[in-house]
This record gives C-alpha cells, structure tokens and sequence, in this order.
C-alpha cells in the first residue's frame, strides 16, 4: 500500500510547503493580536463571537497544516511515505490554504474571513503570494483523479494511507479492526434501528481485550498505554459502531477522575475493577437548565449522619441503566456561588433494566429518545433523598468537584475526536463500497468526478483530523496541558465527521434516505459530535480564550 512510486503528478516542493504553513503562521499572529486588543476594549470575547471562534477555527486548520505536515516528514524519514501518503498531503495543504486564504467554513452557513479578522488587504496578497503554488497544487484535477484511483483500487482496506502508527499501536489497531470485523460491524445496524443495547457479551469480550484499561497504569490492572493508544482504540470501534467507542469513555473519565483525585481507599477499591471492566461507570454531570453553564448546577447533596441525600435532577446521561458507578457532579454548599459549592460523589448503584431502570431508592428516570448514538441509551434521572455514604466524596474533600471534573476535559475531548474519525472513517467506507458497486449510465457512479470528488476530501479530511488527533492524545501523554490541543482536534474532527456522513448519503441518493442503509445510522450519529463534550460553539469560545490568554 505504501510503495513509493513515480506519479505523473507534480507535487509543490517541500520548501513551498514549509513556507506556506509560515505565512499561515503569520496570518495566526496578526489575527490574535487584533482578537485580543477586540477583547481588552470590550471587556469580553462575547462581544463578537463570529470573530472570535473564526481565531480558533483559524488557529485550528493553522495546527492542521502543522500536523499533517509533521505527518509526512515522519513518515518520509522512515521510508514510509508512498504516492497516496503525497497527494494526501498535497491536497491537504492546498485545500486548506485556500480555505484560509478565502474563508474557512465555521458551519454550513457561517464562513470567517481574513478581514473580519482584521488582517489588512496587503497581508492577505502576502499569504496568498507565498501560497499560491500549493494552493495550485491543491486545487490540481490531475491531483484528486489520482487519489481517487489509489483511493478506489484500496476499497475495503484498513487505512487508506499510512496513519503513522509505530508497531504496538499498528498491532493494536488491526486487533480492534478484527474484533469489529467480527463482533460490531455484522450488527450495528440491527442494533441501532431496534434501538437494543450493546450485548453484554460484546461487552465482556471489549473487556477482555482491555477495552476499559487502555491508558489506566497497570498497577491498577490497566494496560498502562497512554492516550494516543486510547485514540486508536476509540477510533476503530467507533469505525464499527459509535455506541462501542463510546463504551470507553465512561471508563475514561471515571478512571481520570478517581486516579488524580481519589483517596487510596477510592482508587484501590474502583480502579481495577473499573479497567476489567467488572465495573461500568456513567458520568452524571449534565442538568436539565445548565447545559454547558455547571456554575448553575443546582442538585444538592445534603451531608447528615455520614450520609450525603442527593435531591434534584440530572439529563442526558448516557449508560446509566447498566452503570454500577455513576460520577455525580452535586452542590454540597449551598451558600457557596457558582463553582466553589460543587463536589463530586461515587455514588454506587445497581444495574437496572429496561422493565425497571432504576432499582434504587430515591432515584427514578426515563428515556430519552434520540435519532442515533444508540446502543448505549440516554436518560433522564431524577433524585429524591438518594443516598451516598460519605466516604465516597471523591477525594474526601468538598467544593473541589468541578476543579476534578476540569481535569477530565482534555482526555474527555480528545476521546471524542477520535470516535468523530472513526465515524467520518466509517462513512468513507460505506460511500467507497457503494460507488464503485453502483452502476449508472453503464459505469461505476465512482468514475463520475463529482462522486470521486467527494470520497477524495473524505480521504484528505480524515486523516487531517486523525493526524491532529494523534497529536493532541501525545501531547497529553508527555504531560503537557493540551486543552488547547484538544479543543481543536474536537472542533475539526467532528466536523469532518458530520461531512463525511452527509457526503456518502449524497453518494447514496436516494438509497441513503432509507432506513435500511447503514449510511443513514452513520449520518445521525456523526451529528451529535458537534454537541456533546463541549457543542462547537463552547469549544470555539473555549479555544478563542486560550490563544488570547498565551498571544499564540
């Protein structure tokens, strides 16, 4: 797959590509500076939101350059860079700085510009000078109707290009392709139109494999391989079905949450059982009027005789009717403003079912039902003197809960980036496999650009995200804050995600329409990407803040 070979396609040299990502640099600077001093006259990023989440959707296909490049060169000292691996980057480089250059979509009817950004005419001739040989490059007919055909002639393969993986996690990938192959693909359809669970069974061979330890340090039974081999994991099984990949990331945060705030007691008692798998987690954070605003969280937790009674409501928690742990954000001081009242709780529970959700005490909920990111089911849940000892205030202190949960957000959003490539992965499998077996017109719909087109910047746009991905995920592996780092691959990924799914309906027609294509699972479980974990325009908001506060 990844021979080198001559290509009649000219490929802009690596200088002109290098100085392209400079000038987009430049770019970068000159628009934070005008963000900023927007920001220090207004008082406030809220003043102008278009311009300041335009910064971060600025800032994030900037890093994207950076990545994808950084990708090739890689895989270019290893010996590894072959025909598709350049006209990736070629493409990839070219499209983007095109888009920077002429306007970067932030959503299907929202585009920001350079000069909203504040950069002055002569700035923008000066990027659009330096790059206009890979932008050429980029846009090449030539150029797209190659990779099309390596793109084609791959359909059904693994990857299509060299993700970069070293062996273990390259091993691990095609374990969890296999597994899917095996145990997921063959039903999530089935699953997702009967809206049924996940099976148990699937569930106990996710933890045989080790599914709920990945990044969890083996003195606590985990497999001690860091968050890039998360991403990896997340990515492929959610390649198989959204509601798999998703599986994890309950265990992710759990797992975060008691191993940097948990007493010894806490950790020796849920980490290991949580890595087996023997425990499954449901993160309760969300409430019916506070959404991204947790200052508001009302919930209260009242401490008496050793025993906190939990009234109020919770939304949108996912898994909770087979959870045997929920991770339960409450305001144990109601005298306390905004954050500092908050705490977090191990509140432990018993498995329900859909007959009798919620066999406990003071704790009642229903169903939420939703268009896809089936499988695992979402609830509301209501507390009425719901009790949790006090020994399981996480960490034994009060009002440090939503410092805790802050924590959690980096390896929270890069978990989800990767479900949102394995998606946008899935529905370039599902667009490939349709066209080149659909005929019209006496030839595969493949064959017609428009198609190939399409399945191309699938092919470009994913790995872009896969490749930021992977960076924010070893970032945080070398113990660095990567809030910014995962903002974005959030914010790209999942947007991708939600391309590539409306594109391969597109290839579908009408087929796609249909219940009984998996393209129409794929297409609504992309779209919640953009919402849960911090919906874009947070992320935006979040990231805008971030490159202000450091000057870039």
């Amino acid at each position: 797959m990844n021979a080198t070979a001559e290509s009649f396609v000219s490929p802009p040299a690596a200088e002109a590509m290098t100085a392209t990502i400079s000038a987009a640099e430049c770019v970068l600077q000159s628009a934070t500076t005008h963000v900023a001093a927007l920001a220090e006259t207004d008082r406030s990023l809220n003043a102008d939101q278009h311009v300041a989440h335009g910064l971060s959707w600025l800032a994030t296909y900037v890093e994207s350059l950076r990545q994808l490049k950084g990708w090739a060169d890689r895989l270019g000292t290893e010996g590894r860079l072959g025909e598709i691996e350049q006209l990736i980057l070629q493409i990839g480089v070219g499209e983007y700085a095109s888009q920077i250059a002429g306007g970067i979509p932030m959503s299907q009817g929202e585009t920001i510009r350079l000069t909203e950004l504040g950069l002055s005419r002569g700035e923008i001739r000066a990027f659009e000078d330096e790059a206009a040989a890979v932008m050429e490059a980029g846009h090449s007919r030539e150029a797209r109707a190659r990779l099309a055909k390596l793109v084609g002639d791959m359909a059904g393969a693994t990857s299509y290009g060299d993700p970069g993986l070293d062996d273990v996690h390259a091993a691990m990938h095609e374990e969890m392709r296999r597994f899917c192959d095996a145990e997921v693909t063959p039903h999530a359809h089935e699953w997702h139109l009967a809206n049924n669970y996940i099976p148990l069974e699937t569930i106990a061979k996710l933890s045989e494999l080790g599914v709920f330890g990945v990044s969890m340090p083996e003195e606590f039974g985990g497999l001690g391989l860091g968050k890039e081999a998360m991403c990896i994991v997340s990515e492929e099984l959610s390649r198989g079905y959204i509601g798999v990949g998703s599986l994890g990331t309950r265990s992710e945060i759990a797992g975060e949450l008691i191993l940097a705030n948990g007493t010894d007691d806490q950790k020796e008692k849920y980490l290991p059982r949580i890595a087996s798998g023997e425990i499954l987690p449901t993160a309760v954070f969300t409430e019916p009027n506070t959404g991204s605003d947790l200052a508001s969280l009302k919930i209260r937790a009242t401490l008496s005789n050793g025993i906190y009674k939990v009234t109020g409501q919770k939304t949108w928690i996912t898994h909770p009717v087979r959870a045997d742990l929920m991770t339960l954000l409450v305001r144990t001081n109601p005298d306390e403003p905004g954050y500092k009242g908050l705490s977090m709780l191990l509140a432990e529970k018993p498995r329900g079912t859909d007959e009798d959700p919620f066999p406990a005490s003071g704790m009642t909920g229903g169903e939420i039902e939703v268009l896809g990111y089936r499988g695992v089911k979402e609830y509301d849940i209501s507390f009425d003197g719901f009790e949790v000892p006090e020994d399981q205030l996480l960490g034994g202190a009060e009002g440090q809960g939503f410092k805790q949960l802050m924590a959690t957000f980096e390896a929270a959003r890069i978990q989800t980036a990767a479900r949102a490539v394995g998606v946008a992965q899935s529905a370039m499998d599902l667009a490939i496999a349709y066209a080149t077996d659909r005929q019209q017109f006496g030839r595969a719909i493949f064959e017609f650009p428009r198609v190939a087109d399409k399945i191309v910047m699938m092919a470009v746009e994913t790995m872009i995200a896969r490749q930021l991905t992977y960076f924010a995920a070893r970032q945080k592996d070398q113990g660095r804050r990567c809030d910014l780092e995962a903002g974005m691959a959030k914010l790209l990924a999942a947007r991708i995600a939600w391309a590539s799914a409306d594109n391969a309906l597109q290839i579908h027609g009408g087929n796609g329409f249909a219940l009984e294509y998996p393209v129409s699972r794929v297409l609504c479980d992309a779209r919640i990407l953009n919402i849960f974990e911090g919906a874009a325009e947070i992320q935006a908001h979040v990231i805008a803040r971030r490159l202000v506060e450091r000057g870039n």
